[in-house]
């Protein structure tokens, strides 16, 4: 068969070449293709001259076979063919059916006119159907940094051409990824995550085309080990520690608590009511069973303090007021002051409480008094100097007893209260006294 191809184009190729496939008048595209199953039109690129109408003879022939023939009015069609070819008397267009592999080669067209001959030539290539396309990768899981996925692409028919693509883009040749000669398999490697994902190959012929799929899941990890949940909590209340790592595929989990396992195997890590001995260090294992990789998080210390409230002050319990609770507390305490200036305000207005602002200032339950200098009373024990100079201090111990009443300025003489019985006044005053200078007038018991 290969041989027959080959034999085809090289004649098609003469053929061309020695210009004896263009008859006079007659013009055909230098090839047909067809599918094997299918149909195909052999048809002239132009129409017949205006003087074929006057067609005394024409026949088609495949190779030196003849397909069919018209002749004084009559067409008469081959057996071999009957069933499977049809005719346009009009344009002269043969249509062939069913084509199969044997159809391939040269189709001649002869046509006869009251004086006039006109021939043309083109070949027909059947191609076999693209099918049973598969796409074949590597039987073992594959790990980042270690693996290198071979990936081989086959299927039937006439393959002209082969496509590769990845998630919908092309896949083209680099350092990682190396094409087989004829372009049917690839090796990439060592692979990496950013290899995962879906691998296509399409075969192509003239006539068909197919495409095979196929899913490469890259494993890696674990890493990115964290934990999250409180680091402080009170009495009481809940904890709810949680692992995340970073795995394909996912990681499983262990936990240790002060250095020691427990029974704990998920990716949570639960504490319903906390007391004293909860406080340590917990450590987070992620594990991958298909890399073999473990990797130890940072160990994560929590406190369980007495009375006091955790990063969250969340727990139904505990020895610390909750948040609630001192809020609660702070309003009662604002409702309470208020109170006390509410009630201080009702009695201020109902005189049931007088407030005295400033000394000697008459109350609303007195009538105002004329207004009088400030007296200052001192107990003053002196003795006369023989010669009347002034007051001398002596000890307060001794009985005799002076009070001085003392005035700022060269006011009038002041207004003094009604004396006790019994009482003697004396004054020594200057006749003349600078502005703010300081007299004493002085009382005297006897």
């Amino acid at each position: 068969m290969m041989f027959s191809y080959a034999f085809y184009g090289i004649l098609l190729i003469l053929c061309i070449e020695i210009g004896q496939c263009i008859g006079q008048g007659l013009q055909f595209p230098d090839s047909f293709n067809g599918a094997v199953g299918g149909s195909v039109e052999l048809a002239l690129d132009h129409p017949l001259p205006p003087a074929s109408s006057e067609i005394s003879l024409f026949l088609w022939k495949f190779g030196t076979e003849i397909i069919l023939r018209f002749t004084a009015g009559v067409l008469e069609i081959q057996p071999a063919f009957r069933d499977r070819v049809t005719l346009d008397s009009t344009t002269l267009t043969l249509t062939l059916m069913n084509l199969t592999l044997n159809d391939s080669g040269i189709y001649t067209l002869n046509v006869d006119t009251e004086g006039q001959s006109y021939s043309g030539q083109t070949s027909l290539v059947v191609y076999d159907n693209v099918s049973d396309t598969t796409l074949t990768g590597p039987g073992e899981l594959l790990v980042e940094g270690k693996s290198i996925a071979n990936i081989t692409c086959d299927g039937n028919g006439n393959i002209t051409s082969v496509q590769w693509m990845k998630d919908h883009n092309p896949l083209n040749p680099s350092d990682s990824v190396i094409f087989s000669s004829d372009n049917r398999s690839v090796s990439i490697g060592p692979m990496f995550r950013s290899d995962s994902g879906e691998y296509q190959c399409t075969l192509r012929n003239l006539v068909s085309f197919e495409t095979a799929k196929l899913n490469l899941i890259v494993n890696y990890g674990p890493e990115n080990v964290l934990i999250g949940g409180e680091s402080e909590v009170g009495l009481g209340q809940r904890v709810l520690l949680s692992c995340s790592a970073t795995s394909v595929p996912s990681a499983s989990f262990t936990w240790k608590f002060n250095g020691t396992d427990t029974s704990v195997t998920t990716d949570k890590f639960t504490i319903e009511n906390t007391n004293p001995t909860n406080s340590g260090d917990y450590i987070c294992t992620a594990r991958n069973h298909v890399t073999n990789i473990k990797v130890d998080s940072q160990s994560h210390p929590l406190v369980v303090k007495e009375g006091g409230g955790g990063d969250n002050g969340g727990g139904d319990g505990g020895g610390g007021l909750t948040t609630g609770a001192i809020v609660g507390i702070v309003i009662g305490v604002l409702v309470a002051v208020a109170g006390i200036c509410g009630l201080i305000v009702y009695l201020t207005k109902t005189k049931k409480i007088q407030v005295s602002l400033g000394k000697n200032k008459p109350t609303n339950q007195e009538p105002p008094r004329r207004q009088e200098p400030e007296l200052n009373y001192a107990e003053i024990s002196h003795e006369m100097k023989s010669r009347g100079e002034g007051v001398i201090p002596r000890n307060m111990n001794e009985s005799s007893t002076d009070y001085a009443q003392i005035m700022h300025g060269a006011s009038a003489k002041p207004q003094a209260p009604p004396l006790p019985y019994g009482i003697q006044i004396q004054e020594s005053k200057p006749s003349s006294l600078p502005e703010g200078v300081t007299y004493a007038q002085v009382v005297k018991r006897t």
